[in-house]
């Protein structure tokens, strides 16, 4: 007997009419406000303008879906182009479907038209976005929660997901993977605020840890997975996947603060540094006004010097004939 569990939702579709509200859907677009929110907040931070964030984002974004679901239907063609499938089911995103990986590949496409357009350098955009894509996965990853689906193997712990009788499933209860992922990246944005805040990190190592911090956990949950998956060498084609990207992402973090260390100073053309980086000037500011004691320290002594040279003038001047000066002194009156 289940003593506890963590119930699934009978249907994830809402009916408005003939409007279907479907919470898949509702939990990418709370995922893309939340980037925007909380992107527009550290680019403001960073010395950018506001809405820079969103005007880009709105070539991010549209790249993004589709970059993620192209991942998807290419890594799980059978699922659409299969014997028995439809493969008009690759146009249906609201049943759920997208890879992370084509998402943020596709989308730094998107970002880079947009950054572009506006002289701004996309490491320093992504940088700001990077905590805010990991709470939207963290928000998006619920969709699975609607849809029952991306589970993982079998387990009676209290926070067991119970999953009922469906198409490609079968009902009992599963480790919830969806909840772990969310957990993950929730901690990821914080490690990512934390480290760039205690770091001052730029250049894009903070998207860059964000990449690497995710693809850590990805790996181990990826793994704990039963889903239908390719396999190479007896690992899922996404736990490789994490692998390679974590790698990529570490030495882009190693090479990037050995060649460009620092951030930087102006982000958009126009601004002015942010709060943090003014506080980074400050703290320079005294070593800078040191630096002039020196020459004052050379004036002093040319001064002495030449005190010395016209007191050895007075003494060499002559004493007697025309130029001698002899002053007697007046007698006192009584």
């Amino acid at each position: 007997m289940d003593l506890a569990y963590i119930p699934s939702p009978s249907t994830g579709v809402i009916h408005l009419g003939p409007i279907p509200l479907r919470g898949y859907a509702f939990c990418i677009i709370i995922g893309v406000f939340v980037a925007v929110w909380l992107g527009n907040k550290r680019w403001i931070a960073r010395g950018g303008k506001p809405g820079t964030v969103a005007d880009i984002a709105v070539w991010a974004v549209p790249f993004g879906l589709v970059g993620g679901r192209l991942y998807h239907v290419i890594t799980d063609y059978q699922l659409y182009f299969g014997e028995g499938e439809n493969w008009v089911d690759a146009f249906k995103i609201w049943q759920g479907g997208l890879g992370i990986w084509g998402a943020i590949a596709l989308g730094a496409v998107g970002a880079w038209i947009g950054c572009r357009r506006r002289g701004i350098p996309l490491p320093a955009w992504a940088d700001a976005l990077a905590p805010g894509i990991a709470l939207a996965q963290a928000c998006g990853r619920w969709g699975n929660w609607f849809n029952q689906e991306l589970y993982g193997k079998p387990t009676d712990l209290p926070w067991a997901l119970k999953i009922s009788e469906g198409p490609n499933r079968v009902a009992g209860t599963y480790h919830p993977t969806f909840l772990y992922e969310s957990l993950w990246c929730i901690g990821v944005a914080l490690l990512v605020i934390w480290a760039d805040r205690r770091f001052k990190l730029g250049h894009g190592r903070a998207f860059a840890l964000y990449v690497a911090a995710y693809c850590a956990g990805r790996g181990w949950i990826e793994y704990m997975r039963v889903d239908e998956a390719h396999h190479v060498l007896g690992l899922r084609l996404n736990v490789w996947t994490a692998i390679v990207v974590f790698v990529l992402a570490v030495v882009y973090l190693v090479l990037s603060a050995r060649l460009r260390p620092g951030r930087e100073s102006v982000v958009e053309p126009g601004s002015e540094p942010g709060p943090s980086d003014k506080d980074a000037a400050a703290d320079a500011a005294p070593e800078a006004e040191a630096k002039p004691e020196a020459p004052a320290a050379d004036a002093d002594a040319d001064a002495d010097a030449e005190a010395d040279a016209d007191a050895e003038a007075d003494a060499e001047a002559p004493t007697s004939g025309a130029d001698a000066k002899v002053t007697t002194p007046e007698p006192k009156k009584l």
